[in-house]
């Protein structure tokens, strides 16, 4: 495998995460009054990024393979739980 190869590889590893960190914190936006967030939205996608990473990391080291059903779910979970912290959702 070439290096082209080796980060198609990468960005397409991390590309869950990443639509998902942005889709959570948009669609959030849609749905919660503005103001609420003590955060800025560019800060809520990164965190939601790297958590995300962190939950695909973690599903590859544990099951072994990428791209099983139950590390898409962990990922789903975890970036949720972890946007619903960081927008003070028990407030509401």
């Amino acid at each position: 495998m070439g290096p082209l190869d080796a980060f198609y590889h990468a960005v397409n590893f991390i590309a869950p995460a990443a639509a998902l960190a942005l889709l959570l914190v948009l669609g959030g936006r849609w749905i919660r009054p503005k103001g609420q967030s003590m955060l800025t939205w560019r800060a809520q996608i990164a965190i939601n990024f790297v958590v995300g990473c962190a939950v695909l990391v973690a599903g590859l080291v544990l099951l072994g393979r990428d791209g099983k059903m139950l590390t898409y779910a962990a990922l789903v979970l975890a970036c949720a739980s972890c946007q619903w912290v960081l927008v003070r959702g028990w407030r509401a």
